[in-house]
């Protein structure tokens, strides 16, 4: 549910943007040192975190053949990825230009 809700305020924020005709470094500039902003993305990093291992733990198993515990693994690995990169990416645009 978190995760649905993150991506239709995204494609919302995105169409806005656009429409808006906003620059990418206008929509920097909006979101740079913005703590709401940087909370909602990480809500969102999070939220994909938990999603897509688990679905990538079905198609290890299904598809690949990987046993459980190695579908397990791969899971947390890719997790841990989602989280490291998407949290990385959140405090750029945070900290953007500082």
């Amino acid at each position: 549910m978190v995760l649905a809700i993150c991506v239709l305020v995204h494609l919302a924020v995105m169409i806005y943007a656009v429409r808006g005709g906003l620059s990418a470094e206008a929509i920097l500039a909006r979101t740079r040192g913005n703590v709401a902003v940087a909370g909602f993305y990480s809500l969102f990093v999070l939220a994909c975190a938990v999603h897509a291992p688990l679905g990538l733990a079905v198609i290890a198993r299904e598809w690949w053949q990987f046993s459980a515990r190695n579908a397990l693994w791969l899971a947390r690995g890719f997790a841990l990825l989602l989280v490291v990169l998407g949290l990385r990416a959140v405090w750029a645009v945070y900290r953007a230009g500082a």
